[in-house]
């Protein structure tokens, strides 16, 4: 019952947020910034501007694909914000953009995130199999170990938190700085909070699933 109480909050809220994610990139991707700027023209601005010149700009394929990567120091936009004028093209570009100037500074969430990826994304793939192997065979101790797992992925999505949110606001703070007027910038900004609480909803999600586990393994331990 307390799972339920959990749980469903958390996927009504994870399907508000994809919901909320896609209407509002769609909504404002009609509307085009006053200064005729394209994604790709912010990114290369503002690195230059900031005296970054080890910043690759790449095109990647798909919708909503956009992302920075440390590892190669790539910013990668999708066709639709790389070439695209609208409010949510920039906004989109200048954010990750924002992650670049992270890696740039040495922001610490951002180190500590990275620090992280390879072994959350083996936890994302092993602790659920892991636990269910657990409660399966009855033995607490393999349960224990797949919860500790999974709790290196909560770990992990949390920490993308201030990650993300300090992105945004140095998109929003880069926007104003001659790129936006600030009526576009007001509108953009509902485009960097919708994408922001699709990492809340996840954080959300995976803190239920957490107590779900080690409600679980307690309830086996007491029989």
């Amino acid at each position: 019952m307390l799972y339920l109480l959990l749980i469903v909050p958390a996927v009504l809220l994870s399907l508000y947020a994809e919901f909320k994610i896609r209407s509002t990139y769609k909504k404002y991707s009609s509307v085009k910034n006053s200064f005729g700027l394209t994604g790709a023209d912010v990114a290369k601005t503002v690195l230059t501007k900031q005296g970054i010149f080890d910043i690759n700009i790449e095109m990647v394929d798909g919708y909503l694909t956009d992302h920075y990567d440390p590892s190669s120091k790539t910013i990668r936009l999708s066709p639709n914000v790389y070439t695209g004028m609208s409010l949510s093209s920039i906004g989109v570009a200048a954010h990750e953009t924002g992650h670049a100037i992270q890696h740039n500074s040495a922001y610490l969430p951002l180190n500590i995130r990275s620090s992280m990826v390879y072994i959350a994304n083996f936890g994302s793939w092993t602790a659920l199999p892991i636990i269910f192997l657990g409660l399966v065979s009855g033995v607490s101790g393999l349960t224990l170990f797949g919860i500790c797992v999974f709790f290196v992925v909560f770990g992990f999505q949390v920490i993308t938190l201030p990650v993300e949110f300090n992105a945004s606001k140095r998109a929003l703070n880069i926007l104003g700085n001659g790129f936006l007027t600030s009526d576009e910038i007001r509108e953009t900004k509902k485009v960097l909070d919708a994408a922001a609480l699709t990492y809340v909803a996840a954080a959300t999600t995976s803190i239920a699933e957490l107590i779900r586990y080690v409600i679980t393994l307690l309830s086996g331990k007491d029989e």
